[in-house]
């Protein structure tokens, strides 16, 4: 069985921490280690940390030594991670219990070093447990096959269900950037000639959040986005401009499951 690196950046989560790590703690497939950063919390998440590690040992968290956002906090667990796979999930999300089972046989036989699934939504309310979810119908259906070229104008894998084969890749860091780091990532692996294989099972749960509208919450990235095709990528500006039109038009069509 392949032990599976989770990564998950905390900041003031302790609303749904619980039930993300008990989403992790719970799959079937068992062989798992649970890399968790606290960015400087003010609340009470690492102590909640805290306690679950000291009831599962698979629990590994750690402070940050300064509050440095997402990316960051996202790789300076990957700097820990001893997994024949790196997955991510953040601490407000859940994974449903059998999809680290079902992702590294898809990913055994995938042929290829970097695999996702599709994912359910739920409401920003939600309180209940990945045990408990009931499927509904807003699904994010994963394509089967996505390359470099199908990624610029979309970021089609939700981080909540990426995963990426250390030993074909080996430890694979995200980007420095304010945001979009999972998407930066994602292309860099692809640029580097790799294309991602999806799963189209629904296995993993994403909270939508209701702060501001769904319009003006995409719309918010544009700016990022355009940095990522110009600096990190590298892209003229007529090709960045058609990117980010492909980008902006597929984001908001998603955000209405």
């Amino acid at each position: 069985m392949p032990l599976v690196s989770v990564v998950m950046p905390v900041y003031n989560s302790q609303a749904t921490l619980g039930a993300a790590v008990r989403s992790v703690l719970t799959q079937t497939h068992s062989d798992l280690e649970l890399l968790v950063t606290d960015d400087k919390s003010s609340d009470g998440s690492m102590d909640m940390l805290t306690e679950f590690a000291r009831q599962d040992d698979r629990v590994l968290p750690r402070s940050a030594p300064e509050r440095g956002g997402a990316g960051k906090a996202r790789n300076l667990a990957i700097e820990r991670a001893k997994g024949d796979y790196v997955a991510f999930l953040d601490s407000d999300d859940m994974w449903l219990p059998d999809k680290l089972e079902r992702q590294t046989a898809f990913a055994a036989t995938a042929d290829a070093p970097l695999t996702f699934t599709s994912y359910y939504k739920m409401d920003a309310d939600y309180d209940g447990e990945s045990t408990g979810f009931v499927p509904n119908g807003r699904v994010v259906l994963a394509r089967e096959r996505v390359d470099y070229r199908a990624m610029l104008t979309q970021d089609h894998i939700g981080a909540l269900t990426a995963m990426y084969d250390r030993n074909a890749l080996g430890t694979r860091l995200m980007p420095e950037m304010p945001k979009r780091q999972d998407y930066a990532l994602w292309l860099s692996i692809m640029r580097d000639g790799h294309a991602a294989r999806g799963l189209t099972e629904p296995l993993a749960v994403y909270r939508a959040h209701r702060a501001g509208s769904l319009s003006s919450n995409k719309l918010s990235l544009v700016p990022y986005n355009w940095s990522l095709y110009r600096e990190h990528e590298r892209l003229s500006v007529p090709r960045s401009t058609r990117a980010l039109a492909g980008a902006v038009w597929h984001s908001l069509r998603k955000s209405r499951i």
